[in-house]
């Protein structure tokens, strides 16, 4: 069972504003850059990840309901800041775990405790290197 929607609201209004720009530069946290799909503003949503291979694993502790989850879906893809670099990402994917996905330790834990289970695969895009001169 996800966290419930009155936490999600609280934090959208108020926490997110607060915490978000601090954790947009710590190791596994993120910030989503993406586009409402009714509305066409952008928005900005704190989110904790993960490397699996090659794509950004995102936590959706409060389910894939969430509004910036379907933005994302929608638009097929967004762009992520972690770490102080902006990421373009695409092909998310909704995912269940098994139990078997890679993950820190730390974040199966906390993850675990609230029954949080579906998470939020992309792919980042691969930008080629400007052409050298002769």
């Amino acid at each position: 069972m996800p966290i419930d929607r009155k936490v999600a609201r609280f934090n959208r209004r108020f926490a997110n504003h607060l915490v978000g720009p601090l954790f947009s530069r710590l190791p596994g946290f993120g910030k989503v850059h993406h586009r409402g799909r009714k509305s066409g503003r952008e928005f900005t949503t704190p989110v904790k990840l993960f490397r699996r291979g090659a794509d950004i694993v995102i936590t959706l502790p409060y389910g894939p309901g969430s509004d910036w989850v379907k933005n994302v879906l929608a638009a097929g893809g967004c762009e992520i800041t972690t770490r102080g670099r902006r990421i373009q990402v695409t092909g998310p994917v909704v995912f269940t775990d098994d139990g078997t996905t890679k993950m820190p330790a730390l974040t199966r834990r906390i993850l675990s405790r609230v029954e949080a289970t579906e998470f939020l695969a992309l792919t980042p895009v691969r930008t080629s290197a400007p052409a050298a001169r002769r």
